[in-house]
């Protein structure tokens, strides 16, 4: 979001960002035409193109074009054609170029270190910094494509709540939004494999991303002592003239940002279409929200969970998404669920969105969740289109359907294997 909400308090506002890459039409490989597509639209090589409610930014790579709600959204509710057009737009102005957006959380094929170019132009200082101390040419780095989901907060114990229901919620997320099952022309055997590589693409300070789950922190003064500045002293020595200093170093899974008055949920994996990425977003927020109304359990039970209880549950639903079997039965407590000993994260999110969300009057977003729900995350549905054994051929051709898919605007149901 560019527009600071700083009059906003809980869920009256949604900031929405997709990622995604630029591709040729044909072979998929990457183009790192994101300039050239800015220039096309304004005449100008510069980061932002805005179109009133929404807009268009570069990133940290020439291969990727961000876009993004303008100011916060009252509702998140017909987000999806918002999106959906400026796809199409895109798409439109990328036609001459013979390239294409692709969806998904990573490129199946991409060899970062050959194939990385960072963005040149405006404001560019930040992205030489992480290159400078990290090597972006990884695919933690270059090859990684994500919707964050902003929700704002009207003052510290708003953020408390705020930040103790998300903290539940982020080990769930991988089992709806898990797309990125290949990485390097091979089946990972992760479900998420881009959170795998996210995990670890800052690993040299360990400070940045944490546990990816962020620690139980609840006021803003404990999170600028106990994070933010943690982090700030971990990277000085590698940054001497502070350009990293900044709250967007955070690499945690949902990163507070003061300056916005929000806190950014980051590990949702881009999808094959804006419906279905609405899809998912709506049943994360339905679940916060539940958890913030104490619909199940108080705040200050939230509270008290350790973030190293919660990355254990959240690695192994990185590898198995709704597959894994949970035996806590206190995390099960907290969502309400009356099962017996032990649930699957899928049976669990079955049973939050038929307690929280409504999708009556949104059909589209209904069928694209059932789907997720009854047939599985995208990269199951990934792999089960790729078959065993499969070879760039049968790569490009699934992945080929997933970008007609982003395309029309539709939900991706594989076929059998050729």
């Amino acid at each position: 979001m560019s527009t600071k909400p700083a009059t906003l308090h809980l869920f009256e506002g949604y900031g929405v960002e997709m990622e995604y890459m630029i591709v040729d039409r044909d072979i998929l490989q990457v183009r790192p035409i994101t300039d050239q597509l800015i220039y096309d639209e304004v005449g100008a090589y510069v980061s932002d193109v805005e179109f009133g409610k929404m807009a268009w930014s570069n990133e940290l790579v020439l291969h990727v074009v961000e876009l993004k709600t303008q100011a916060p959204a009252h509702t998140l509710e017909g987000l999806e054609s918002d999106f959906q057009e400026h796809v199409r737009k895109i798409n439109q102005l990328l036609e001459k170029h013979n390239a294409m957006l692709l969806p998904t959380g990573a490129h199946p094929l991409m060899d970062p270190f050959q194939e990385t170019k960072l963005w040149p132009h405006e404001h560019n200082a930040v992205y030489e910094a992480y290159n400078r101390i990290f090597d972006c040419r990884g695919h933690g780095w270059a090859n990684l494509q994500s919707t964050h989901l902003n929700l704002p907060f009207g003052n510290d114990e708003e953020f408390g709540k705020l930040h103790a229901a998300i903290r539940m919620v982020l080990p769930l997320i991988p089992a709806l939004a898990a797309s990125s099952p290949v990485l390097d022309g091979k089946v990972s055997g992760l479900l998420d494999t881009r959170l795998e590589v996210y995990r670890q693409n800052q690993s040299k300070i360990p400070a940045i991303a944490g546990k990816v789950v962020p620690e139980a922190v609840f006021t803003q003064k404990d999170y600028q002592e106990q994070i933010l500045n943690r982090m700030y002293a971990a990277v000085a020595p590698h940054d001497p003239e502070g350009v990293l200093q900044e709250e967007f170093l955070n690499s945690r899974g949902a990163i507070a940002r003061f300056d916005r008055s929000a806190i950014e949920i980051r590990i949702i994996d881009i999808q094959e279409s804006p419906v279905a990425d609405l899809a998912v977003l709506q049943a994360v927020v339905a679940a916060i929200q539940a958890l913030v109304g104490e619909r199940w359990v108080g705040i200050d039970k939230l509270k008290q969970w350790d973030e190293n209880r919660l990355s254990d549950l959240f690695l192994q639903v990185v590898r198995s998404g709704q597959e894994v079997v949970i035996s806590d039965r206190e995390f099960i407590d907290c969502f309400g669920f009356d099962c017996k000993d032990n649930c699957t994260v899928g049976e669990l999110w079955k049973h939050i969105v038929s307690e929280t969300l409504n999708l009556e009057e949104q059909p589209h977003v209904a069928y694209a969740l059932n789907v997720i729900l009854s047939r599985g995350c995208l990269s199951k549905r990934i792999v089960e289109a790729l078959g065993e054994h499969p070879g760039e051929q049968d790569i490009r051709r699934v992945y080929l359907s997933l970008a007609r898919c982003l395309q029309q605007g539709s939900v991706f149901i594989p076929e059998k294997p050729c």
